[in-house]
């Protein structure tokens, strides 16, 4: 099913089990395995052009054709030599990834603490009745902020540019031109039903998403967001009703509580994006010597 979209390619260190809509390549002891992964990233593109159309919109890849797929055999020393220069690029980019996500889970801890919990700075001093501190209100999430269409933009329509493109599973590409002001929240509508995203700088929402403008997106609400629960209201096609999300409930928290959870959860933040944008510049950098070591215009 991929193969319509992209060719995926992975490395293991041990024994697997699979079905016939994957193929395993055991190298000899003349090939490395990290060089022939490598390898075949440097060509995945041509390799997924390869592939033939097949039942249901899906293509496949036929044996043959990775069979008689032409790869390059230098010596073992220089195939660790581009192995080791690239994993090294690849394992520190894990490295970040992993910190963004103990950093995600440290701001999910924080705000579960305040505001789940209610043991914010000072609330034991503050009276709770029904669940809600004395000086917070509950208030509709239409109230709060209102969710915002987003635009149709098909992907033959897109001009590759330094604004992201949201649908409801994330980015899915990137434009010329942007829509909406960053920061600002996005909710899957159609699809992946509820999901939520933060983009940091200016995007384009497709009309798979709701979003936030930006003076009503703060950091809490998004993390109010991901705590929500929005039930699918279209049996057929999975979609989010916006009266049904606007009727939503949520806490707001008294002016200063939420001051100094901004002040906190913006540290986390800032360094979560610093993370996310070295990996960005690392996966650039290491895009680039690919294809120079796999050709020999750079000699590890």
């Amino acid at each position: 099913m991929s193969l319509a979209k992209e060719f995926r390619i992975s490395l293991t260190g041990r024994p697997v089990t699979f079905n016939q809509d994957l193929k395993a390549l055991v190298p000899s002891p003349k090939i490395d395995s990290g060089f022939l992964f490598y390898y075949l990233q440097s060509q995945q593109h041509a390799i997924r052009d390869s592939a033939t159309e097949a039942s249901h919109g899906t293509k496949k890849l036929e044996s043959r054709v990775l069979e008689s797929w032409p790869l390059p055999v230098p010596e073992l020393a220089e195939q660790y030599a581009v192995r080791d220069i690239l994993s090294a690029y690849d394992d520190l980019i894990e490295n970040n990834r992993r910190r963004i996500v103990l950093l995600e889970q440290a701001a999910r801890m924080l705000f579960k603490e305040w505001f789940v919990h209610l043991r914010f700075p000072g609330h034991e001093h503050v009276a709770v009745v029904d669940g809600v501190p004395e000086g917070w209100e509950r208030k509709a999430l239409g109230e709060v902020a209102p969710l915002k269409y987003g635009k149709a933009l098909k992907k033959d329509d897109r001009v590759p540019g330094p604004f992201s493109v949201y649908g409801s599973s994330g980015i899915v590409g990137t434009h010329e031109k942007a829509l909406v002001v960053g920061p600002a929240i996005v909710v899957g509508r159609k699809g992946n039903v509820g999901s939520v995203y933060w983009s940091k700088d200016d995007f384009h929402p497709i009309d798979t998403v709701y979003f936030i403008e930006t003076e009503c997106s703060t950091t809490y609400l998004y993390y109010v967001l991901l705590h929500m629960q929005f039930i699918n209201t279209d049996v057929a096609v999975p979609g989010l009703n916006r009266a049904f999300a606007h009727s939503r409930r949520l806490l707001v928290p008294a002016d200063k509580v939420l001051f100094l959870f901004e002040q906190d959860v913006t540290v986390i933040r800032d360094q979560i994006d610093h993370l996310a944008k070295y990996n960005e510049a690392l996966m650039q950098a290491r895009d680039l010597l690919l294809p120079r070591l796999m050709n020999g215009q750079m000699v590890p």
